[in-house]
């Protein structure tokens, strides 16, 4: 049986249509933000905790959009199945600009489906979450 890494991952947007992915450190592709559940914690609790620590977004469960659970290969563990309870959330124009790489986060960017093939993308946003835009179809 294939090992499974359980995470909460969000589809961020801003009112331009871009989706927002970010960069662990010492890693190379890019994925939604999100991350894995500390004991006890369901997956929303999980994904709000995780914007705030790792981008500075605060954002209340009640704003996240529930997308279902999700399977891909995983980026960064061969060999592994990745498991997302997936959420959606729109930002404003103020609160997209705001948001900055902390903690574990070497990077973020705002794609646009025009950037989808030239940033390296982990298989959950190409195969999965990304496609859930109508844009990004």
């Amino acid at each position: 049986m294939t090992p499974e890494i359980r995470v909460s991952a969000v589809l961020v947007t801003d009112p331009d249509g871009r989706a927002l992915v970010v960069r662990k450190a010492g890693t190379e592709r890019f994925m939604q933000p999100g991350g894995k559940p500390e004991p006890g914690e369901s997956a929303d609790v999980t994904a709000a905790r995780e914007l705030n620590e790792e981008l500075g977004i605060e954002a209340p469960v009640t704003a996240f959009r529930p997308l279902g659970e999700h399977r891909a290969a995983a980026a960064n563990e061969p060999g592994h199945v990745v498991v997302a309870d997936a959420f959606a959330l729109s930002l404003d124009a103020v609160a997209a600009a705001a948001v900055t790489a902390q903690a574990e986060i070497a990077e973020l960017r705002w794609i646009s489906p025009a950037d989808v093939a030239t940033t390296p993308l982990a298989p959950l946003s190409t195969d999965v979450l990304l496609p859930l835009l109508p844009d990004f179809r």
